[in-house]
């Protein structure tokens, strides 16, 4: 195995739990709306707010990895129709974004960052669009790399490839780690890359996919 020079890191799933960040941020949207602008979203409830965003992404095909662009659109819809401006929609996001960003570390998380920052180029390589610097851990890194801003979601080759030219370094040398057996191991090998496949709660690994360069369930274990 070549020494890697640059570790890459999943964010959601793989730093923190991302489920209750989304249902909470969304909960607050949906609140503030209710308040503010309650003709917009009268009869609207979490679920039907996430099947309008589904209808946004299948307008907009080409763009369906950019989850901001998803989000913004269908919120200027949802304004649109009540008879507001679409412009209230950027107020709107940002209190989602608010509440997106305050997310609670996997105990393991902030100490393994802090060891192998002295060790190691560390950068983000996320589908979603969580904010390092709003999540406090903007210093540690070197360099963020989404979807939105690659143009593309893993585990396809184009978002490995802004990061591998973002490190500067050929491929072999990024090691990526992650929870997403296709998204993060998958993708990453593709890429030629090295994976390692996070894997927190004891899943079993997709019998359709050759078995990753190694196995972890924390950060601890990255020597």
């Amino acid at each position: 195995m070549i020494t890697p020079l640059v570790l890459s890191f999943d964010l959601d799933d793989t730093l923190w739990p991302v489920g209750p960040v989304i249902a909470a941020a969304e909960n607050t949207l949906l609140s503030w709306l209710r308040e503010r602008y309650p003709k917009a979203v009268h009869g609207h409830s979490i679920e039907s707010l996430r099947a309008q965003r589904a209808g946004i992404a299948d307008r907009y095909p080409d763009r369906g990895h950019d989850l901001t662009f998803l989000r913004h659109r269908a919120l200027k819809d949802l304004f649109a129709s009540a008879g507001h401006d679409e412009a209230l929609a950027d107020d709107a996001l940002e209190v989602f974004f608010t509440e997106r960003n305050r997310v609670e570390f996997y105990d393991d998380v902030r100490p393994a960052l802090l060891r192998l920052h002295s060790r190691y180029r560390l950068f983000a390589l996320s589908n979603g669009d969580a904010d390092l610097a709003r999540c406090g851990i903007a210093d540690l890194f070197d360099g963020h790399v989404t979807a939105t801003g690659a143009g593309a979601a893993k585990p396809d080759a184009r978002i490995f490839a802004a990061l591998i030219e973002k490190a500067g370094v050929e491929a072999a040398h990024v090691m990526h780690i992650g929870d997403d057996p296709l998204a993060d191991v998958v993708g990453a090998t593709r890429a030629g890359m090295q994976a390692v496949w996070l894997n927190r709660d004891a899943k079993q690994w997709p019998t359709q996919f050759a078995h990753p360069l190694r196995t972890i369930s924390t950060l601890t274990e990255i020597a």
